[in-house]
């Protein structure tokens, strides 16, 4: 993510079977509920879903992150080639942890084990600025779609995640090659059976996406690429002043929605909103105590969340939904705000509808 989301970053939102107005109505519900699986854990993602960020870099133990903060969806930063101009993808973009079985493999599957899943994610601030986004960074659109495949089939998960942010937004080659390897990916879904889904996250205003993150979306449409999910990256504004964060929230949301029915203006309203996503940075940001998302802002986003039907709600990260440094902005391991532990992860995980789950 950005920091803008993710400059906390600095090491570093469309199923494949519907997106809104491309398949009817009927088909998209019945992919929500009996989605089509292969291999051992391959859960499906709920329609309506809390799924943090995990700052895998931070080698925490996935499966006991999930345990302790009762989250059964985890969205995995980051996935990115080690070099520009590779098209081998590395967690982190670290050649010592490769695209394996022997790499979280284990964690990921005692996480599906209980019913949940992860997103593995590609991008983010720290690749976007440094050509290392296997779709800035690889030329060949098979490898690409290759690369996605893989994590697919190794980690058995049903949705990728695709953080773009900073350069990457204006590399107009990299925009199509992702989108085309997207559209394949999914006709390879299809052709195999599998239900896989895809979902994009992008930086937005109180007002929506900017020019640039809407034309990532027109040009999805134009190569065919269908995506779950349109996740608007909801803090790091940047505007010098003090701002209300759940306020903006909503409104860039209602934002989105409204951009995304130029874009399908067949789809229903329900449709759309069920298309949209939010990710917060809990506590102070990047920015700082003037962009701060407070307890407060939590149960109104949740509130607002299940009266409109969005499909996702995130936070940056995971790692950070502690107390442990009040007063601090843009820290990796913790929020800035005085608050209990796992305090915004209690508050969200009722948002998760899938009830496929069990106890830890």
């Amino acid at each position: 993510m950005h920091t803008k989301r993710f400059r906390t970053l600095l090491v570093a939102a469309a199923t494949a079977s519907a997106v809104v107005a491309a398949v009817p109505a009927a088909a998209q519900a019945a992919s929500a509920t009996s989605p089509a699986f292969f291999g051992s854990g391959a859960n499906p993602i709920p329609t309506h879903v809390y799924a943090p960020y995990v700052e895998t870099y931070n080698n925490d133990d996935l499966s006991q992150l999930a345990q302790e903060s009762g989250v059964h969806y985890e969205t995995l930063a980051f996935l990115n080639t080690a070099v520009s101009g590779s098209c081998t993808v590395y967690w982190d973009g670290a050649t010592t942890t490769p695209v394996a079985a022997s790499t979280y493999g284990s964690e990921i599957a005692e996480i599906q084990a209980h019913g949940g899943n992860v997103i593995p994610s590609f991008g983010g601030y720290g690749a976007d600025t440094t050509n290392t986004d296997i779709a800035d960074s690889c030329t060949d659109v098979n490898a690409i779609a290759a690369a996605y495949e893989n994590v697919i089939t190794t980690y058995h998960v049903t949705r990728i995640d695709l953080d773009v942010e900073a350069t990457s937004l204006s590399n107009t080659a990299g925009i199509e090659r992702r989108n085309e390897a997207v559209a394949q990916v999914e006709r390879w879904g299809r052709q195999h059976g599998h239900q896989i889904q895809f979902s994009y996250t992008i930086p937005t205003n109180p007002t929506g996406l900017t020019a640039a993150g809407l034309a990532v979306l027109q040009n999805a449409k134009a190569e065919g690429a269908q995506f779950a999910v349109i996740n608007g990256m909801t803090f790091d504004y940047y505007f010098g002043t003090v701002q209300e964060m759940a306020t903006d929230t909503e409104s860039a949301a209602t934002a989105i929605e409204a951009q995304l029915q130029t874009l399908y203006p067949n789809a229903s309203s329900r449709q759309l909103w069920a298309k949209v996503g939010v990710t917060e940075m809990p506590g102070i940001d990047d920015f700082g105590a003037d962009e701060t998302f407070t307890q407060a802002d939590a149960t109104t986003v949740l509130q607002f969340a299940e009266a409109h039907g969005l499909g996702l709600i995130s936070i940056w990260a995971l790692d950070r939904d502690n107390g442990s440094c009040p007063g601090l902005k843009g820290q990796g391991l913790c929020s800035g705000v005085a608050q209990p532990t796992w305090y915004f992860s209690h508050t969200f995980e009722p948002f998760t509808s899938w009830t496929g789950w069990y106890g830890w």
